[in-house]
C-alpha cells in the first residue's frame, strides 16, 4: 500500500456541521456555519468554536461573550450551507432562510428553533491561533427536541434527526449504527460466558 505525503493541513474528518447563532438583539442576530468545533472537557462541560477574525460573527461573539451551537440535520442542509457562504454583513440570515430565533435560557443570544439540539455557551478565553481564533467556552445549558426522546428507554435518539456532518468540503448524513461505547469489550465477555457454559 502506497501512502501519499501531503503538506500539513486539516484532515481530521468527519466533523459536525453546526450553525452558531449570536447577537444580543434582533438587529444584531447572525448565524455562522462552522465545522471547527468540538468537545474539550466533560466536567465542567467545555467546547470550542474556531472563527476567522474576518468573519462578521467573530466581533459579535467577542463583544457579547456568548453564542449558541445549533446542531444541524439533513433537512437543514441547504440553509446550513447558505449561512456558511453568505455574510451577515449583507444578509439578515434568520429572515432570508426562514429559520426561527428563540430566546436562550442562560445566554444573550438566539437559539435556532428548527435545530434538534441547542447548546448555550459562554466564552471563557479567546485564543488567537493563526487563520482562526479559538473561542474556548463553557456549556451552560442544552435544549433538546422532545420528539427525539424515548421516555421508555431513557434514550435521546439524535440519530433519528439525521444529523449532518462535514467531510473535506462536502456534507453527509450520518450512517448506520455499528456499535456503542464499550461494544468491543461486551463481545469478549459474551464469548467467555459461552465457553464457561
Amino acid at each position: 500500500m502506497t501512502k501519499l505525503i501531503w503538506k500539513p493541513g486539516t484532515m481530521i474528518y468527519p466533523l459536525p456541521a453546526v450553525m452558531v447563532s449570536c447577537g444580543s438583539e434582533p438587529a444584531d442576530y447572525n448565524i455562522i456555519t462552522i465545522s471547527w468545533t468540538g468537545t474539550i472537557c466533560t466536567d465542567p462541560a467545555m467546547c470550542y468554536i474556531s472563527v476567522r477574525p474576518s468573519r462578521h460573527s467573530h466581533d459579535i461573539i467577542k463583544r457579547n461573550g456568548c453564542f449558541v451551537i445549533n446542531l444541524t440535520t439533513r433537512s437543514l442542509a441547504s440553509v446550513t450551507d447558505w449561512c456558511g457562504v453568505k455574510s451577515g454583513k449583507d444578509h439578515d440570515k434568520f429572515r432570508e432562510t426562514g429559520l426561527t430565533p428563540v430566546p436562550a435560557s442562560k445566554v444573550n443570544a438566539p437559539m435556532i428553533k428548527e435545530s434538534p439540539v441547542n447548546i448555550e455557551c459562554v466564552v471563557k478565553e479567546i485564543k488567537p491561533l493563526g487563520s482562526h481564533d479559538m473561542f474556548i467556552s463553557e456549556v451552560v445549558a442544552i435544549h433538546a427536541d422532545g420528539k427525539y426522546y424515548d421516555a421508555e428507554s431513557g434514550v435521546f435518539r439524535l440519530s433519528d434527526a439525521e444529523p449532518l456532518c462535514y467531510l473535506h468540503g462536502r456534507y453527509y448524513e450520518t450512517g448506520k449504527l455499528i456499535g456503542k461505547f464499550g461494544f468491543s469489550v461486551e463481545k469478549k465477555k459474551k464469548k467467555k460466558k459461552k465457553k464457561k457454559q
